[in-house]
């Protein structure tokens, strides 16, 4: 594939789809299944602020994506910009990172739905499999995931117009939802359930302080609840926006997420009282049929619940699968993943690699939400700080490359954000308090080799040269339409 033909997809997302993209994809499920959890463990006002203070790093971070996205405005997001700033192996490293944090989504979300309909169509759990951690899977519950991702699957398979008719819609219906609980929850809860507002049960072996202590398990899964922005980087090829508007929506949508989360945890907080929250039992539907005194009030929950799934899957299938592309065209993996549909341009071998696991997700049953979310988490992270730290390496050695979207105080804001994501990443390691299990290190080290295996085949292959020269092939490109953008809008 020549730098010629390489850009067959379609320019088609708009404003409207973009801004669905990003924000329904970080939205997702888990305001559904894990608000309750996050109030029993900081309580009502500590899950909000450690949600908040997650934002807020999200946003430093996100600072620095939307300068490099606008600048360099290619599907593979993070592949493009650690590659120019960092070179061959770190461009690897952080985007393999970045799409198993994708691909840990993809799997909640398999994973999520068969959960979704225990709410919805009860005791439909038959012919036992197996037991997990605990968790017996019945072969039922498990074709409910599997026969999800094969329609997620289909629909990304068949264009990103469908996915993002599919993903607008959708996103709508939830925000809808949402709105509909949020006004009506201080009139039918009660500011007496807020307490305790925060969780200052001391917590053994931990060095923190109680009220912190409780607060961390929150913004521990913070990277994985508010990944989505960066899809806006990797589908960066099919956006019909100006390259300084790509920017300010990502922001955007980091700032919707976050509203959209506290006010949901407070909402939550307001019906409940502490007696009424369980890990058993989704909080949110719960406090929706109180806030309305009806049953149905909680299914229409359950299904904004199920919008959320196929919002977050759609998103991630489609950021995935793109990284996966952009590095197989660059030759960084082998050849055959950068395979596109003939007839709707869609990466069709990378959409099915994220397929494949997926797939059998739902196997390993209900315990192993929490292992994607905290595996994919770090995957997260990592690839943040390698973005933060191209951010700081492309300003000092190219200050004149064109920029449409330029972040005011950019080494400082660059500084602070590589800070805070080394803080995310101690969250993770073993001798932190919350350190990873050994299920979600068996993920995030199988997922890396398998990565480190194909890229070894793909640079024996083509080398080190055939890569440079396609990647400053899209460098100059885009450097000219951006050197085009500033000069006719020297204003902005």
């Amino acid at each position: 594939m020549t730098e010629q033909n390489h850009h067959q997809f379609e320019r088609i997302l708009g404003t409207k789809e973009v801004f669905a993209l990003a924000f329904g994809a970080m939205i997702g499920w888990g305001w559904i299944v894990l608000t309750g959890t996050w109030v029993q463990t900081a309580g009502s006002i500590g899950a909000i602020l450690s949600l908040a203070i997650g934002a807020v790093i999200i946003m430093f971070i996100g600072l620095a994506y939307a300068e490099l996205c606008a600048a360099m405005p290619h599907e593979g997001g993070e592949h493009i910009f650690s590659y120019r700033a960092l070179g061959h192996s770190a461009s690897f490293l952080c985007t393999w990172a970045i799409i198993l944090g994708y691909v840990s989504v993809v799997a909640f979300e398999a994973v999520a739905l068969p959960t979704v309909v225990d709410h919805v169509v009860p005791n439909y759990q038959k012919i036992l499999l197996w037991n997990v951690a605990g968790w017996d899977v019945y072969l039922t519950w498990a074709l409910v995931g599997m026969v999800g991702t094969v329609a997620v699957t289909w629909i990304n398979l068949v264009g990103v117009q469908t996915a993002s008719k599919v993903q607008t819609v959708v996103t709508a219906l939830i925000v809808l939802v949402g709105v509909a609980f949020v006004l009506a929850a201080p009139f039918g809860g009660s500011f007496a359930n807020l307490s305790p507002m925060f969780n200052e049960t001391p917590v053994e072996g931990s060095p923190f302080p109680a009220l912190i202590a409780g607060m961390l398990p929150v913004l521990m899964m913070v990277p994985f609840m508010f990944v989505g922005f960066d899809v806006i980087p990797q589908a960066a090829s099919e956006i019909n926006m100006p390259a300084k508007s790509i920017g300010k929506m990502l922001l955007i949508s980091v700032f919707a997420a976050t509203v959209f989360y506290c006010a949901i945890v407070l909402g939550v907080g307001l019906a409940l009282d502490e007696s009424q929250m369980s890990p058993d039992v989704l909080s949110t539907p719960q406090a929706m049929q109180i806030v309305y005194n009806s049953p149905l009030a909680a299914k229409i929950m359950v299904l904004a619940g199920l919008a959320g799934i196929i919002t977050s899957w759609n998103a991630f299938f489609i950021g995935g699968s793109r990284a996966i592309y952009a590095m197989a065209h660059a030759k960084m993996l082998p050849a055959f993943l950068a395979k596109l549909h003939p007839k709707y341009k869609t990466p069709t071998n990378a959409i099915l690699l994220i397929a494949i696991p997926t797939f059998f997700a739902p196997l390993l049953g209900r315990k192993a939400l929490l292992w994607f979310v905290n595996a994919g988490s770090l995957a997260i992270v990592i690839a943040y700080f390698m973005v933060c730290i191209s951010f700081l390496v492309l300003r000092r050695r190219e200050p004149n490359m064109p920029r449409p979207f330029r972040v005011k105080n950019g080494t400082l804001v660059g500084f602070i954000a590589c800070l805070l994501s080394l803080g995310l990443i101690y969250m993770y390691l073993p001798f932190s308090p919350s350190a990873l299990s050994v299920e979600e290190w068996v993920i995030f080290w199988a997922w890396m080799l398998l990565g480190l295996v194909m890229y070894l085949v793909a640079r024996k292959q083509f080398g080190l040269k055939e890569s440079d020269r396609i990647m400053r092939a899209q460098w100059e490109e885009d450097e000219a339409k951006n050197r085009d953008y500033v000069r006719t809008h020297p204003n902005e």
